[in-house]
């Protein structure tokens, strides 16, 4: 069984570089035709996809969040990384990472995120 499980700082300041890592057991990133998503829910708001790292190592991005992110990944340690640049108080969340060959078929915990100063 797949299992995903994001990491990563829950407080970081205004106009710092929020970096998250999703950790992947049971199955490897570079499995052929599968696909591995950040996603993120703000407090009161619906889920918001984010990006998308292929098997092939290509990365997609939501347009409205496109300038300020980036998506990498680290095969050696089946991990992929989520680096979301001058967040903003409305960058406050809860961050998941999905995978799967339907790009959701696998999800981890969720990681809360806070940013403030």
């Amino acid at each position: 069984q797949v299992q995903l499980q994001e990491s990563g700082p829950g407080l970081v300041k205004p106009s710092q570089t929020l970096s998250l890592t999703c950790t992947v057991s049971g199955g490897s990133i570079t499995t052929n035709y599968y696909y591995w998503s950040w996603i993120r829910q703000p407090p009161g708001k619906g889920l918001e996809w984010m990006g998308v790292l292929a098997y092939s190592g290509s990365t997609y991005y939501s347009p409205s969040l496109e300038s300020r992110t980036s998506i990498s990944r680290d095969t050696s340690k089946n991990q992929f990384t989520l680096q979301l640049s001058s967040v903003t108080p409305e960058d406050t969340a809860v961050y998941y990472c999905a995978g799967g060959i339907n790009w959701y078929d696998y999800w981890g915990q969720g990681t809360q995120v806070t940013v403030s100063s």
